[in-house]
């Protein structure tokens, strides 16, 4: 009986991983002749400057539309707003409040309006260089949008909705293929800062990862060779009643794709997302109807005899009125080097706690329930080098039992280094953390479009540890190019997890 065939998201996996043989060849050089811009423009469209109502100053207790300008300016500033500007050789690099690979910023940002008093119907994109929205299209296009999204019954009652879309080049021109994972891990950096954010500006996002692609591309008039509709967000009003909405379903099943002819290198990106595309007329209300909400289950691996170090500890203070969240947020910058000293294990608990246990902080005004796609199909190990009172080793992080278990005993320094392609950031940090899934097992569950899930939700993971290290003066920094294989066999790691993400953390040089 022949062997079943690798589905097309499992094949990307394996064509796009790193190992040691083969990533010299792979290393081509950088085309600088063709370094894509990182802001996207229209030549036509109004205007609307969001830069004043920074200010706090100007902005007036008592009008109504002033406050809403300016809760949607902040909202879309610590989002994905410009926080600083480095000079280089050639052109600036401008940092944003959502960390990108390689300063390339993939995403694109747009509203969609069903209209109000204040804000027209119509479709918007942030413009990040100058603070401000463009409409480029006044019309009414909200019912378009539920159908895109299926009649999601969020879109029944909120008035506004954030999409991101990826331009793939901008990444590509530097990853090549690799890039399709990176884009999803941007973007889930910035669906962390989406959720936060919100919650700083009295909104709530609901996530939406199933939707129509194309209709959401004509939709928003994308080249869908170029660029391709990621998730869709409609953001609930707090202070309108009626908003206060039920959680509703973020993640549908696309068709699993095991007939696909050879690729060459080069177009692999680009098929992956067609075949990872859900097309309208796939899904009916009876699919619809049987897709069950993410249920709670146990923690996936309880290793016999294992030493076992709980993690309980008291939440990360975030300020009165979450002050320090926003400073937190727009501060946030990825280190360049540790100077090897060690973490203390009540900083790890808490750098944990918050990332995995948002229910902590309900008291503060956050999110207890943010949105994630599936957060089961997750798991997290964590190689410790340098944690005062926890043993070198690898271990197992277990967020329901919220614990520590160990499964390897061993200073890892040197291959760390060796893991992350010889980025010194591996081998002198304290402790690197190692997002994985089981991808035979998420295809099985939700298609080929699992594959965009799980790197959503790695990045959004990732993006709450940046802004707890930061909030506690600790470094941090993510890493999405490494020895694939190589990690499971050093870490002892099973075999099944594909590593999705790193984020190294230590005590900045």
């Amino acid at each position: 009986m022949p062997e079943l065939r690798d589905s097309i998201a499992q094949h990307y996996h394996e064509r796009t991983k790193y190992d040691p043989e083969t990533i010299a060849a792979n290393n081509q050089g950088l085309d600088w002749e063709r370094q894509p811009l990182p802001f996207k423009e229209y030549k036509i469209g109004t205007t609307f400057d969001l830069k004043p109502y920074l200010k706090e100053e100007l902005v007036v207790a008592d009008d109504a539309a002033s406050v809403w300008w300016q809760r949607l300016s902040r909202l879309l500033f610590c989002s994905y707003g410009l926080t600083a500007r480095m000079p280089t050789m050639g052109n600036p690099i401008y940092l944003r409040a959502a960390p990108s690979a390689g300063g390339l910023y993939p995403a694109e940002l747009y509203l969609i309006s069903r209209g109000t008093p204040i804000l027209s119907a119509g479709m918007y994109n942030y413009q990040p260089q100058s603070h401000s929205l463009i409409q480029f299209w006044e019309s009414e296009v909200w019912q378009a949008l539920q159908a895109a999204c299926f009649w999601h019954p969020v879109l029944e009652s909120t008035q506004l909705a954030l999409v991101t879309t990826a331009v793939f080049y901008r990444s590509a021109w530097r990853y090549r293929d690799r890039a399709y994972r990176r884009i999803f891990l941007d973007t889930g950096h910035l669906l962390a800062n989406i959720e936060l954010a919100g919650t700083l500006n009295d909104y709530r996002p609901h996530l939406i990862g199933g939707f129509g692609d194309q209709a959401i591309n004509q939709l928003l008039y994308l080249d869908s060779e170029q660029e391709g509709a990621i998730a869709v967000i409609p953001m609930a009003d707090l202070l309108d009643v009626k908003q206060n909405l039920p959680l509703g379903q973020t993640a549908l099943p696309s068709a699993t794709q095991t007939d696909y002819p050879k690729i060459p290198d080069g177009e692999l990106l680009g098929y992956c997302h067609q075949a990872t595309q859900i097309e309208l007329s796939t899904i009916s209300k009876e699919n619809l109807a049987a897709v069950t909400s993410e249920q709670l289950i146990d923690d996936k691996y309880n290793f016999p005899f294992c030493l076992k170090v709980s993690t309980t500890t008291s939440p990360i203070d975030w300020g009165a009125n979450l002050e320090e969240l926003e400073t937190t947020i727009l501060k946030r910058r990825s280190t360049r080097a540790y100077n090897g000293a060690e973490l203390s294990l009540d900083e790890l608990k808490a750098l944990l706690d918050f990332t995995y246990q948002p229910q902590q902080y309900i008291d503060q005004g956050l999110d207890g329930t943010p949105d994630y796609f599936d957060l089961n199909l997750i798991e997290t190990f964590i190689a410790v080098s340098g944690v005062t009172g926890l043993e070198e080793g690898c271990y197992y992080y277990a967020p329901k039992a919220q614990e520590l278990r160990q499964i390897r005993f061993k200073n890892f320094r040197r291959e760390l280094h060796y893991l992350c392609l010889g980025q010194d950031l591996g081998r002198d940090a304290a402790a690197v953390l190692f997002h994985t899934a089981d991808l035979k097992t998420s295809v099985a569950q939700y298609g080929d479009r699992v594959y965009r899930y799980l790197h959503m939700d790695a990045g959004h993971l990732g993006q709450r540890l940046n802004l707890a290290a930061i909030r506690l003066n600790l470094g941090v920094s993510g890493i999405g190019g490494f020895f694939d294989n190589q990690v499971n066999e050093v870490l002892g790691i099973p075999a099944d997890e594909a590593v999705l993400y790193i984020t190294t953390l230590g005590r900045p040089r």
